[in-house]
C-alpha cells in the first residue's frame, strides 16, 4: 500500500510561497495572482500504517511549523512538480533514511513532489507561464496528481553495448549528423580526431566509448575555455601588458614549450618559483588533491607542524542550466579535495558572475533560464551544501555584467588545515582493497557533465 500526505508551512512561516508569489507578480507581471500555496507531497511504500502515522510528526513535518493534510482542496489551478526519473531526490532519500533509523527495519520507498495551488482569475497562458518559470526541464517535470499503485520502478535489463558499425567510414557530413543524433558535446574536428584514432585501432568504437570520450571532452572536464590556445593578444592597459610580458619572460626562463593559454598563465608563477628553488614548503605527493603548503602553527606556546590546503572549483555551465545542483556541487567539489587530503575544511569563499537579475523575463536569451532564476536558485544551492557540513563562507561577491549573460561564472573556494602527523600517504599496490564510501546518488550522476554540456 502507498500512503500519501501533504505538508505545508503555516502561513507565517511560508517563506517559499511568499517569495514565489512576489516573483510571479513582479517579475512575470501576472497581477491577477491572489495567492499561491506550496506543499511537499510524500508517497511512502513498504511501511505499516502505525509507523507511517508516527513518522508524520517526527519525519515529514514539524508540528510547530507545518500543517499536514491527506487531501488537496478542490481548486481549479493545482499542479505538481517532481524530479525526472533517475534524478537524485535528497528530500525523499533523507526521509527514507530517517524512517529506517526509527523502525530499524528495511528501508521504505519514498517519493516526493511539490504541489502548487494557485488562486486568482488567471488565464491558461498565465498558468503555463508560471509552470515554465517553476519547472526546469533539465531536472524536473510536471507530475500526476493521481495516487500511485506502487512506487517500485522496474527497469528493463539493458542490452549489450552497441558497436557503432561503419563509424570509421563516415564522411564529414555523416559525422556531423552523428553528433546531432547522439547529442554530443564535441564538434566536428573532435569527432574526426576520434575517427582517426579508431582507424588506427582497426576497429569501430562502442557507443559507450564515444559517450565517455564526449564526457571528458566537455567544457567542464576538458576546460576548453582555459586551455584555448592564445595566438595573439594585445592590451590597452599598460599594467596588463607589462604583466603579460613578464609571463612570457618566465615561460622562456623555464623552457616552457606548451601552447599559451589561460591555464598556463594562471599556473606559471608556481612553475617558475619551483624551478628556482623557492617552494620548499610546498607539500608534494603522488596524490592530486588540493594545493598543500607546510606551515608552523603556535598552539599554547608550542610550535606544531601543520598542512594548509587551498582549493577552488568552477561550475559555470552546470549552474547556468541547473542552478541549484550546479552551485551546490561547485562548493562540494572544492570541499572534496582537501577533505580527501585528510584535512578539516573550515572556511570558504564564493565569487559569481551573472547578468542583471532585474532584466525583464521577456529579454531572456532563447534556451536560457532567466537571470533572476539562476541567481536566486544558485545561491540556495550553494548554501544548502555548505550548511549541511557547517562550512562558514566568509566572503560572497556577485558581479553583474552583460558579459555573463551567455554563461554564468560560479566559483567556490575553500581553506582547510590538518596536523601534519595526521596525514599518512602510501602508494597503492596490486591486491589493495578499494572502499567506495559516500552517499547514494541518482542515475543522473552517470555522464553528468555531458548532460550539462550537450546544450549550447
Amino acid at each position: 500500500m502507498v500512503y500519501r500526505i501533504y505538508v505545508e508551512k503555516k502561513k507565517e512561516f511560508a517563506n517559499e510561497a511568499r517569495t514565489l508569489k512576489n516573483d510571479i507578480v513582479e517579475f512575470l507581471k501576472i497581477s491577477n495572482l491572489q495567492d499561491i500555496r506550496v506543499l511537499n507531497r510524500y508517497d511512502v511504500e513498504n511501511i505499516d500504517s502505525n509507523l507511517f502515522e508516527y513518522c508524520i510528526k517526527t519525519v515529514f513535518s514539524e508540528p510547530q511549523l507545518d500543517i499536514v493534510t491527506k487531501e488537496l482542496p478542490n481548486e481549479k489551478n493545482i499542479f505538481a512538480v517532481e524530479f525526472l526519473p533517475g534524478q537524485f531526490d535528497q528530500r525523499a532519500n533523507s526521509a527514507a533514511e530517517c524512517i529506517q533509523i526509527i523502525s530499524k527495519q528495511e528501508r521504505p520507498v519514498v517519493k516526493t513532489a511539490k504541489v502548487y495551488i494557485i488562486y486568482g482569475n488567471l488565464s491558461e497562458e498565465e498558468i503555463e507561464k508560471i509552470k515554465k518559470y517553476i519547472i526546469n526541464p533539465i531536472e524536473t517535470r510536471e507530475a500526476s496528481l493521481e495516487e500511485y499503485d506502487t512506487l517500485v520502478t522496474k527497469y528493463e535489463e539493458p542490452k549489450d553495448v552497441e558497436i557503432l558499425e561503419n563509424f570509421c567510414k563516415l564522411n564529414d557530413r555523416e559525422l556531423d549528423e552523428f553528433i546531432k543524433e547522439y547529442e554530443l558535446a564535441m564538434d566536428l574536428e573532435d569527432i574526426k580526431f576520434c575517427k582517426k584514432y579508431f582507424i588506427s585501432e582497426k576497429r569501430n568504437p562502442s557507443l559507450t566509448e564515444i559517450k565517455m570520450i564526449d564526457t571528458y571532452w566537455s567544457d567542464h572536464c576538458r576546460h576548453t575555455t582555459f586551455l584555448t590556445t592564445i595566438d595573439n593578444v594585445k592590451f590597452e592597459d599598460e599594467l596588463l601588458q607589462n604583466a603579460y610580458n613578464e609571463y612570457l619572460k618566465m615561460r622562456k626562463d623555464i623552457g616552457r614549450t606548451k601552447p599559451i593559454n589561460l591555464m598556463d598563465i594562471a599556473t606559471i608563477a608556481c612553475k617558475y618559483l619551483k624551478k628556482n628553488g623557492k617552494l620548499q614548503k610546498l607539500d608534494e605527493s603522488e596524490e592530486i588533491n588540493a594545493c598543500t603548503v607546510k606551515i608552523d602553527v603556535e598552539i599554547e606556546g608550542k610550535i606544531e607542524k601543520w598542512l594548509l590546503l587551498f582549493k577552488n572549483e568552477t561550475h559555470n555551465h552546470p549552474t547556468e542550466i541547473e542552478p541549484f545542483g550546479g552551485a551546490a556541487t561547485c562548493i562540494g567539489g572544492a570541499i572534496r579535495d582537501p577533505l580527501s587530503g585528510r584535512s578539516y575544511v573550515y572556511s570558504a569563499m564564493r565569487i559569481t558572475g551573472a547578468g542583471n537579475p532585474l532584466t525583464p523575463i521577456e529579454e531572456t536569451l532563447e534556451g536560457k533560464l532567466p537571470q533572476r532564476k539562476i541567481v536566486t536558485t544558485a545561491a540556495a544551492g550553494y548554501s544548502s551544501y555548505g550548511n549541511q557540513i557547517g562550512l562558514a563562507t566568509g566572503q560572497v561577491d556577485e558581479i553583474y555584467h552583460p558579459g555573463y549573460v551567455a554563461k554564468r561564472m560560479e566559483v567556490g573556494a575553500v581553506v582547510a588545515a590538518t596536523p601534519e602527523e595526521n596525514v599518512v600517504r602510501e602508494c597503492p599496490e596490486a591486491g589493495d582493497l578499494v572502499i567506495l564510501l559516500g552517499g547514494r546518488t541518482g542515475r543522473d550522476g552517470i555522464r553528468w557533465s555531458n548532460r550539462f554540456f550537450k546544450i549550447s
